[in-house]
């Protein structure tokens, strides 16, 4: 079982996909909603880190695995190589192709990479906003169907914040009929695991 499970409302992914158009205007801004002292506005520079990190929603026969092979830093964007896979009997929806506020996927820049920062933002909803990603290679399908596995390259432009702490955003995922026992009807998933951009 993972930590913990992150499930977020729709109308929060929304507001957050929103407000984040106009943190790809800032060079290296501060974390965005972090009450925290802001770091250093200091650009990341160009970086590659293989991660291969793995996590999981649910247990047993029905449950969800995130993986997140890679990420590329560049002078004026990112990419991360990533995959998801629907170990569960009943499929999940990810969103409209042609409706990317309906998609979560990309980064969340923190102060830190403490697992008890995670969990006290989420509990009181002040995470950061998503760095939503803009390209996905391939495209994601509509429906991420049972035993189906998507793994691909997401990406997107702007720059990050060196010495920030990188999590990896997953949804949203939108089960579709009933969910299975101990899960959610929709999920955004932040990895536990966390990366400190270089300087």
């Amino acid at each position: 079982m993972p930590r913990m499970r992150r499930t977020t409302m729709l109308a929060f992914v929304v507001l957050g996909a929103a407000l984040a158009a106009l943190a790809f205007s800032s060079t290296a801004g501060r974390l965005a909603d972090d009450p925290a002292p802001a770091l250093p506005s200091v650009a990341a520079g160009p970086q590659s880190v293989q991660l291969d990190w793995r996590e999981t929603y649910g247990s047993g026969g029905e449950r969800i695995v995130f993986e997140v092979e890679s990420l590329e830093v560049h002078e004026n964007g990112w990419q991360a190589r990533i995959a998801v896979t629907n170990d569960t009997s009943v499929p999940y929806a990810l969103g409209d192709p042609r409706a990317t506020l309906d998609r979560a996927f990309g980064l969340k820049l923190f102060a830190t990479g403490d697992d008890s920062e995670l969990e006290r933002r989420n509990r009181n909803g002040t995470l950061p906003i998503t760095r939503p990603a803009s390209r996905y290679e391939p495209s994601l399908p509509k429906l991420l169907t049972p035993q189906a596995t998507w793994r691909g390259t997401i990406s997107a432009p702007g720059r990050l914040v060196a010495r920030s702490w990188v999590r990896v955003v997953f949804g949203t995922l939108v089960v579709v009929g009933s969910p299975p026992d101990g899960l959610d009807e929709s999920l955004v998933w932040v990895t536990d695991h966390a990366y400190q951009l270089q300087q």
